[in-house]
């Protein structure tokens, strides 16, 4: 039983089985903020990420976005009001959501060991950081890994031919975009512009 007892629990149980069907039935991925809320929500994107969650509205939006036949992920590092840690996850997981964002390792971590799914997200800068991402990733193991910015097909297809599918996200804004990427071996495409959503 949660300790959240001023709404009934009502954890997500999508299977990474499932996540990845929605993503073969459409690699596009909705990332949103407050302002494009209903739109995304009439949109034919079956996954959406939520940038930029808030405490006193989230458990309103993860319901809406199941009641449209979403799944939703909360990037937890955006969050505001949520705390950063195992608490927020937990807050998170009894409001219903179907997984986490972050950049974190320690995060993906927690998410993992209460059962939800695990986007973590990292940033590509230069070859420092690009050699550095086994150990990142060995250490919390995600469900999906995003890389940032999301345009460097070159990026994409080295790290996609580890096991972790990779999403990009990050100054996609053209089809041709989305197709460089997804060509270069990426599963699904994180994207804020509302025209791709209909690709």
């Amino acid at each position: 039983m949660s300790s959240f007892y001023f709404f009934k629990s009502e954890v997500s149980t999508v299977t990474l089985a499932e996540l990845k069907d929605c993503i073969e039935r459409g690699p596009i991925i909705a990332a949103v903020e407050k302002q494009n809320w209903q739109e995304v929500l009439s949109s034919p994107v079956e996954i959406i990420f939520h940038m930029k969650a808030y405490l006193p509205t989230v458990k309103q939006c993860i319901d809406d976005a199941h009641k449209a036949g979403k799944k939703i992920f909360i990037h937890i590092d955006l969050a505001e009001g949520i705390g950063k840690d195992r608490v927020g996850i937990e807050y998170l997981n009894a409001c219903g959501v179907d997984g986490i964002i972050s950049t974190r390792g320690q995060l993906i971590r927690f998410a993992k060991e209460i059962g939800l799914l695990t986007v973590q997200r990292f940033f590509v800068f230069d070859t420092h950081g690009f050699d550095n991402r086994g150990e990142l990733l060995g250490n919390s193991r995600p469900d999906l890994i995003e890389i940032m910015p999301g345009v460097i097909g070159k990026v994409i297809s080295r790290i996609a031919t580890g096991d972790i599918p990779v999403i990009a996200g990050g100054l996609v804004e053209t089809k041709q975009e989305v197709t460089t990427a997804l060509s270069s071996g990426a599963v699904a495409i994180s994207t804020g512009k509302a025209d791709l959503w209909y690709m």
